[in-house]
Parts: C-alpha cells; sequence; structure tokens
C-alpha cells in the first residue's frame, strides 16, 4: 500500500484508480481502505492523502466479491 496526494483536480476516485491501479472500476479499493463510499472528489479543497492499494492483477473485473456487471 502507498500514499498518494490528490486534489479536486483528479476529479474521482475513478481517475486516480485508473492512473495508479491501471482499471478506473477498482475505484472501491481506494475507497474502502480510505473510509470512503463516494467516488467524487469534488469535496477537496486543496489536497489529501490517500491510501492506495496494490495492483492486484488477479482481479478479472474491477468490482468487489458479490457484484456482477
Amino acid at each position: 500500500m502507498q500514499d498518494i496526494i490528490v486534489s479536486a483536480a483528479d476529479i474521482s476516485l475513478f481517475h486516480v484508480a485508473a492512473r495508479e491501479l491501471g482499471n478506473a472500476s477498482q475505484w472501491w479499493r481506494i475507497a474502502q481502505v480510505n473510509g470512503m463510499t463516494d467516488p467524487d472528489l469534488g469535496w477537496i479543497s486543496e489536497t489529501v492523502m490517500l491510501k492506495v492499494p496494490a495492483v492486484e492483477s488477479d482481479l478479472i473485473s474491477g468490482l468487489p466479491d458479490g457484484v456482477s456487471e
């Protein structure tokens, strides 16, 4: 797990997940480790530190267990 700095310019956890994990649909993993439920980052007024979990290449989709497309 690593720490990254994000701002409102990052727009959403979809964008962060695409950049950091290579899969925008894994936004929920970043949300989960940071106690968040909403992917929108518009609430950030300056910058915040977020934890980002390691890339898991064995995830077939970015969806959590029990959720289907």
